[in-house]
């Protein structure tokens, strides 16, 4: 099977591509698959680092204001159908994937005019605009949500798949989950909170946390909190104006970032986090209660409606950035974290939206358009 995979910018929209990709050559070893991207984006560190070609073209997303600026993105976004169009012609590939984003506009369509079988895949509750715009133009469309299905129109083929994702459900042995919190500098008699604001962190849920650990309240719990690299010198400083020693707070640990996140996730009792597409999803697999606070400003502010899917089954707590308080965040965590019941009902819900199988039901979709 002859394989190109439209994926650029963020984690979110390169790691399902990526996903894609291996399940694929698992299946069909001699499979050639080429990704393509920007300049710009992540896919430049993630895409050679897993083993995959990676072929680069302009593509911007646009705004409706009338700019020089914008003018000059709409001239290179027609450049890089150009470019697209140039590749898929060399490259002959049986199938066109997107995994979301700007990049997919100028793929998606190359393909279409080439008569290329396409096939897209959505990570959010909410579609964005260049799924909805390339609806027509597109053979299958794939969603992680169910709420998302009736959202997309103009598309013959729209099929609940899930989002693969690398994190999966792990039935630790007590000594091994021990184990792993012992590693991390904790104890095992009270309850932990993971706290992580995507890979960079968030400086909301940052100057969140600072407030709990000012005030003290975290006295019959434990956390785990990555700050993000980018913050953590910062964070430091802060707590040393407090007459805190960042490596010796109680009941805390405070990083930059985390390696282990399948260990970690997996022996928590709870998760504090924003609410991408992919977090949602491991949260939901691994059957964790969670308290979410979306990320604002996104495009038809989907990180809420992501979060949604969780609340809706009665499995996070949501508090919005603009409302956040350490106060709240708090309470949030107490109500979960010291109600075991309430716990356990919170996680058996998580579970109810999970989706395990998400690469076997994206592979049989991508079977059925390659001839």
């Amino acid at each position: 099977m002859r394989v190109i995979i439209a994926a650029a910018g963020t984690a979110g929209h390169i790691n399902p591509g990526l996903a894609i990709a291996n399940k694929i050559k698992k299946e069909q070893k001699d499979s050639e698959i080429v990704f393509i991207g920007t300049t710009r984006g992540l896919e430049n560190d993630l895409v050679p680092r897993a083993g995959y070609k990676l072929k680069t073209i302009d593509a911007y997303g646009l705004s409706k204001e009338i700019s020089i600026e914008n003018l000059k993105k709409m001239y290179r976004t027609l450049k890089g159908f150009g470019e697209a169009k140039k590749i898929i012609k060399e490259f002959k590939p049986d199938i066109v994937i997107g995994t979301g984003g700007y990049i997919c506009g100028a793929t998606i369509t190359a393909a279409h005019s080439l008569k290329i079988p396409t096939l897209l895949h959505e990570s959010n509750a909410f579609p964005g605009k260049a799924v909805k715009m390339l609806a027509r133009k597109t053979n299958t469309i794939l969603v992680s949500f169910k709420d998302a299905v009736p959202r997309i129109k103009n598309c013959k083929n729209v099929v609940f798949t899930g989002t693969p994702v690398k994190i999966k459900k792990q039935n630790y042995s007590e000594s091994r989950k021990n184990g792993i919190i012992s590693d991390v500098g904790l104890k095992t008699d009270k309850p932990i909170v993971l706290v992580f604001g995507g890979s960079q962190g968030a400086k909301k849920i940052n100057d969140t946390i600072v407030e709990i650990i000012k005030d003290k309240k975290n006295k019959d719990y434990q956390m785990i909190w990555a700050t993000g690299p980018k913050q953590f010198d910062n964070i430091k400083e802060e707590l040393e104006n407090l007459s805190l020693n960042i490596n010796n707070i109680q009941n805390m640990k405070i990083i930059p970032y985390i390696y282990n996140m399948e260990e970690l996730m997996n022996v928590v009792d709870c998760i504090v986090a924003r609410s991408g597409a992919m977090t949602i999803t491991e949260i939901s697999n691994l059957g964790k209660p969670s308290i979410l606070v979306p990320l604002p400003n996104v495009s038809h502010n989907h990180q809420l409606y992501n979060a949604k899917a969780l609340e809706n089954v009665g499995a996070a707590k949501i508090i919005l950035n603009d409302e956040i308080s350490g106060e709240k965040l708090n309470k949030a965590i107490e109500e979960i974290v010291l109600d075991k019941d309430e716990m356990k009902k919170m996680g058996e819900n998580a579970l109810k939206i999970s989706t395990v199988d998400a690469e076997d039901k994206i592979y049989e979709e991508i079977k059925k358009l390659v001839k």
